[in-house]
């Protein structure tokens, strides 16, 4: 499906960004000339986290493996254009299966891990999707068994695969696909969908934001958008030949897809999945594959780069809405700050020695940076017109990456102006030489709430005299929510009663906390409103101590 006007493929077609290779397409050109080199890999420690023994496959390998599990899709009735969720951990075999659903001309919507049952519902509903893949059980939940009934109760969801080994009942295997010879399952690669002069524009994937009244916004990204997407952060890199990248996001985003997946798939390197737990553990990946590239927190770089001996690893900072205030770095080693726009778009910008990330002005954004002809990716305004005169300036964006079209089924429209920049709805932070970030520190959640409100909703517990909501970096997912509760005097707080309350409220995944702090008052600014920052700091520093 070709969302994008025609008018619009045919300007990025003439400046040279767009053309005609598919994300499939990338990674045959590095399968064909290096079927030996190593594509992809499991951490090491894979088993202290998720069942089943590590993995690694050579680019001949994941290839036969993505032609089998392409033509299984097919066989079983999955057509071009088909959406199909994918909610995974980081593994081997949650990639696999994105590249697979992609060479089958299906439409992949990643879904955040975070999500329970009534999220991953609501979501596919919106997308129409007809099947939902479901990774191995993760954290203490079973995501095939959560799959399956979401399935009982979305009648057009017509199958439901699990990955690894741990499969339940009425969820069909894919391991064993995986598995069979080429023979058993036919081979695809003289018939391959998407294969015309427009299949880069067809949409790859729908990745997930909130719209303005909360609900869930599928945004459509095509082949092309995603690779001029990725060419931000690959060009900024300066990689070497066949790089290893080091990957602690879940590839369901902007993050995980545009800065990892796709450099990865762009550089024809070597990925390497990671499951963070500690910086302490992430280094240690890092030092022990010689990575070239490692995706980090902007706020945890600095506590990163102590623990890294390898002085060669480039280090990608992930700055999101939520993000806390970046500080000066002590360090030298090459790093480049990676804006993320929420599901828009993003921005590369290699670091300058220890000084803060550089900011950027209204205009066209190319890269390398340094190059003063380099393509222009992105184009950026500031919207200064708020309604009434009041409230933040927000970040406008257009160009060959950014998704300025909804998906049909979602009935909910991108804010698109006259001249085709998305208003984003995300306020910036200005400096006197430009836009020094994006979004409010620590004010909005990666879920579809506010904190706010569940400020109101974990103060609603009985026996609470005050509680708030903050979000503290987390690897995989952006940020995790924590909780700060006041029990009222004489109350002692009950944990497990806090749970089972917020079971009962039927709270999302993404609501429940990571983490609960028992204080005897919120820390507050100088206005009276809860000093977010502080506890997410508190949180933080103690973490970093840990690790």
């Amino acid at each position: 499906m070709i969302l994008t006007p025609l008018k619009t493929i045919e300007a990025h077609q003439k400046s040279g960004i767009w053309g005609r290779v598919t994300l499939d397409a990338l990674f045959r050109k590095t399968a064909m000339a290096h079927p030996d080199r190593l594509a992809l890999c499991d951490p090491a420690d894979r088993a202290g986290w998720i069942p089943g023994a590590a993995r690694q496959l050579t680019y001949g390998q994941a290839d036969e493996e993505i032609t089998q599990l392409a033509s299984f899709f097919g066989a079983v009735g999955l057509q071009p254009d088909h959406v199909i969720g994918l909610q995974t951990p980081n593994t081997v075999d949650g990639v696999i299966a994105l590249l697979a659903a992609l060479r089958a001309g299906l439409v992949v919507a990643p879904l955040p891990l975070y999500w329970r049952q009534k999220n991953v519902l609501e979501a596919l509903s919106r997308a129409g999707a007809k099947a939902l893949i479901a990774g191995e059980s993760f954290g203490g939940r079973s995501l095939g068994l959560e799959a399956r009934d979401a399935a009982a109760e979305m009648f057009s969801l017509r199958f439901v695969f699990g990955l690894g080994r741990d499969v339940p009942d009425g969820v069909m295997e894919l391991g064993e696909v995986l598995g069979a010879s080429a023979d058993s399952m036919g081979d695809l690669s003289g018939n391959l969908p998407r294969r015309g002069t427009d299949a880069a524009d067809h949409v790859a994937t729908l990745t997930w934001t909130q719209s303005t009244s909360g609900e869930p916004l599928p945004i459509a990204r095509s082949h092309n958008q995603w690779i001029a997407a990725g060419l931000m952060p690959y060009l900024e890199l300066s990689l070497p030949e066949a790089p290893k990248f080091v990957l602690p996001y879940a590839v369901t985003g902007m993050a995980g897809i545009g800065a990892g997946l796709m450099p990865w798939l762009l550089s024809g390197g070597t990925l390497h999945l990671h499951q963070p737990r500690s910086l302490r553990r992430l280094a240690a990946h890092v030092d022990a594959v010689g990575a070239d590239c490692v995706l980090c927190p902007g706020s945890l770089v600095g506590s990163l780069e102590k623990r890294l001996d390898n002085m060669e690893c480039r280090v990608v900072a992930v700055w999101s809405a939520h993000s806390a205030a970046p500080v000066p770095r002590a360090t030298n080693r090459d790093l480049v700050d990676l804006h993320v726009i929420d599901e828009f778009a993003m921005i590369a910008r290699r670091r300058e020695g220890s000084a803060l990330p550089r900011p950027f002005r209204s205009g066209r954004i190319g890269s390398p940076s340094s190059a003063a002809n380099g393509p222009a990716l992105l184009e950026i305004e500031v919207d200064t017109e708020m309604e009434g005169g009041s409230g933040p300036n927000t970040l406008k964006v257009r160009g060959a990456m950014v998704a300025d079209s909804a998906w049909p089924s979602s009935r909910v429209r991108i804010p698109t102006d006259k001249a085709g920049f998305v208003d984003t709805l995300l306020p910036v932070r200005m400096s006197e030489h430009g836009v020094s970030g994006v979004g409010i520190p620590g004010n909005s959640a990666p879920g579809v709430f506010s904190l706010p409100a569940l400020d109101a909703l974990y103060g609603a517990f009985p026996g609470m005299k005050e509680a708030a909501a903050f979000l503290v970096d987390d690897g995989i997912l952006g940020a995790r929510v924590y909780a700060a509760l006041v029990p009222q005097n004489g109350f002692h707080l009950d944990i497990e009663g806090f749970f089972a309350y917020l079971d009962a409220e039927r709270a999302g995944l993404a609501e429940i906390p990571h983490r609960i702090l028992s204080l005897t008052a919120l820390p507050r600014k100088e206005n009276g409103a809860v000093d977010r920052s502080a506890l997410s700091d508190r949180v933080s520093l103690r973490h970093a101590a840990v690790a």
